[in-house]
């Protein structure tokens, strides 16, 4: 019976910690007047819903998804073979070359985002798309490669050499036998690329400002001009695709894809 209520109140208290902070958005999103002392507001109404509807939230929203569709298309075609070479060859320094690409996270992004600002506006990449697409892949790269690495070493590498002694190429093997096992993986990589391209914040506002709008730095443009209605309904757009993907992203990763980290 204790037992029982301590998981009844460890449940509640979760379901507070997540959805309090959530009901407040929503709250925001609709009061049109709301003033201290007041505990709820005096008006509501889809005021602020219209005019983020008029205004520039639909062209943050359309390029947002934009980059983040390139980024995930570009990243896949570079860490797919890439990451396979790396699970299936003898690489000679292959932990240095790993290690390369978790050097973007190994330090705090915001120098690292100023130095490649830098740059990118030295190349006429600054304030355009293809610079923040640039940007985004930096941090991209670093997510697909471990992903997609750990998801092949996952893959029996005896079913390769069977179809290899049986007459097929290398090519074939990979192609017929090794990626369609790894699909659910890949697929996994995919999700976490996407949902970190349209998350990206520090890099899309460094490089891309003035001219490249998406969710993130339209939310914090709000929120610096104590609009926070709209910064509101901003945040609860920005969270439903990520709800979703983070969804699918639970059903495609599997587990020995993550027991597979420790022997890259």
């Amino acid at each position: 019976m204790i037992r029982r209520t301590l998981r009844m109140a460890g449940v509640v208290l979760a379901g507070a910690a997540i959805f309090l902070p959530l009901s407040s958005l929503v709250i925001w999103s609709f009061a049109e007047k709301w003033y201290w002392p007041h505990l709820f507001p005096q008006q509501l109404g889809f005021f602020y819903w219209a005019k983020v509807l008029q205004g520039d939230m639909l062209r943050a929203l359309k390029d947002g998804f934009l980059i983040a569709v390139v980024v995930t298309v570009l990243t896949l075609i570079i860490t797919i073979p890439l990451a396979y070479v790396l699970a299936r060859l003898p690489i000679p320094l292959k932990p240095l070359i790993l290690m390369v690409f978790l050097l973007p996270q190994a330090f705090p992004q915001l120098p690292v985002f100023v130095n490649s600002t830098t740059l990118l506006y030295r190349v006429n990449l600054g304030g355009k798309l293809g610079g923040v697409i640039l940007i985004h892949m930096v941090g991209a790269l670093v997510f697909a490669v471990w992903t997609m690495t750990a998801v092949f070493k996952s893959v029996p590498e005896t079913l390769e050499e069977a179809a290899i002694n049986l007459g097929a190429s290398r090519f074939k093997a990979f192609y017929s036998i090794s990626l369609p096992l790894a699909t659910p993986g890949i697929i996994a990589s995919t999700l976490l690329v996407f949902l970190y391209s349209l998350d990206e914040f520090t890099g899309t506002l460094l490089v891309g400002s003035p001219f490249v709008l998406t969710l993130p730095v339209y939310m914090y443009r709000t929120s610096v001009g104590y609009e926070l209605q709209v910064a509101s309904i901003s945040a609860l757009m920005l969270m439903v695709p990520g709800i979703v993907l983070l969804v699918l992203l639970e059903r495609y990763m599997k587990s020995e894809y993550l027991s597979m980290f420790g022997r890259i």
